[in-house]
């Protein structure tokens, strides 16, 4: 069995690489990504070398390239987490939002219907239904994406249903909740949150710290993903959603408690345009093929605070070029008008 794994060099991607070199032996793996600021090769070391894996760097959104690769390839399945997305970022400038997640997504559907592959699995996320105050959304939702980046992850997904629908593509749809865990790029919330505690920082939070998330550590996804492109049904939507629901301020609570750090370190600040209140997923539909989350939010909160705290020599030097990037949160807060700076918050 041959799996790429796009944006395999980026937080969920490598984690799910690794997993997979572990635990099925009979497939062998291509990472394509392009090393944007947030992929690192790093977090793949331990596999590099391997006889079973290989990198590869290009853009999914290079028609040309893309199409090459699959000829020369013949793929029986691929993973695509490959993605712009950070919602802060898409607030400041959608356009690398639409050429990743729209126009790249449809040239690997171009490419997987040329190429007679087996199974395309597109990861999605939890923000395209848009914000639900009770209960929880099922598949079968209408999408209300209220960000750039949401909009742009939404019209993924319509491309790779319209796919399935109009060509037969062999496709499925993944659409996670929070996730997290080690190696996770520190402008994401809780790895945001460890590294300014760590270094006594002040830890900015929107508004009044209660919108509501469903966190589910890394290792249950990459379950959950492998699950799903072995036994998924064809042509369907699977929600990944996890049981631990918290509002934002009791995770950043709960990280300086871990850290021994005084709550005093967090400060309030004007809210992000169209914050989202609450998201929840029903996740009914893949319990059926037999997947469960198994880490709890506080054990997979302590390994990742523990792995923050062990490994300053892989953070400090991104959060140092972040501090150098003038549409970070370091230099300003989103705002609703004209573009500019943003100061990143949770």
């Amino acid at each position: 069995m041959k799996l790429l794994v796009t944006g395999g060099a980026g937080f969920i991607g490598s984690h799910f690489i690794r997993s997979v070199l572990r635990e099925r032996p009979g497939w062998d793996v291509v990472n394509l990504d392009t090393l944007t600021y947030a992929g690192d090769l790093k977090r793949l070391n331990d596999v590099e070398g391997g006889p079973r894996y290989r990198f590869v760097r290009g853009d999914i959104a290079d028609r040309k390239f893309i199409s090459r690769l699959f000829a020369k390839e013949r793929f029986d399945i691929v993973v695509n987490f490959a993605a712009e997305t950070h919602v802060d970022r898409s607030i400041l400038d959608p356009s690398p939002f639409l050429q990743t997640n729209v126009l790249g997504v449809q040239v690997l559907l171009e490419a997987a219907r040329d190429s007679g592959l087996g199974r395309l699995v597109h990861i999605s996320t939890d923000e395209v239904y848009g914000p639900i105050l009770e209960g929880a959304h099922a598949e079968t939702a209408p999408l209300a994406p209220r960000s750039p980046y949401a909009a742009s992850k939404a019209a993924g997904d319509l491309l790779v249903g319209a796919y399935q629908a109009t060509y037969g593509l062999p496709a499925v749809i993944v659409r996670p909740t929070n996730t997290f865990g080690p190696g996770q790029f520190p402008e994401k919330l809780i790895p945001l949150c460890i590294t300014h505690a760590v270094d006594d920082q002040p830890i900015p939070v929107y508004g009044d710290g209660l919108h509501r998330r469903s966190w589910l550590f890394v290792a249950d996804l990459c379950q959950a993903v492998a699950r799903i492109a072995e036994r998924g049904e064809e042509g369907r939507v699977y929600n990944v959603s996890s049981p631990w629901e918290r509002p934002n301020l009791e995770v950043v609570q709960e990280i300086l408690r871990l850290l021994g750090k005084p709550q005093t370190l967090i400060r309030f600040v004007q809210d992000r345009p169209g914050h989202d209140r609450r998201y929840a997923m029903d996740g009914a539909r893949l319990s059926q093929l037999g997947w469960r989350a198994t880490t709890s939010f506080e054990d997979g909160l302590r390994e990742t605070v523990a792995w923050y705290r062990g490994h300053a020599d892989w953070w400090q030097p991104l959060k140092a070029r972040l501090r150098e990037d003038p549409y970070h949160w370091l230099h300003g807060t989103p705002g609703s008008g004209a573009r500019q700076p943003a100061r990143l918050a949770v």
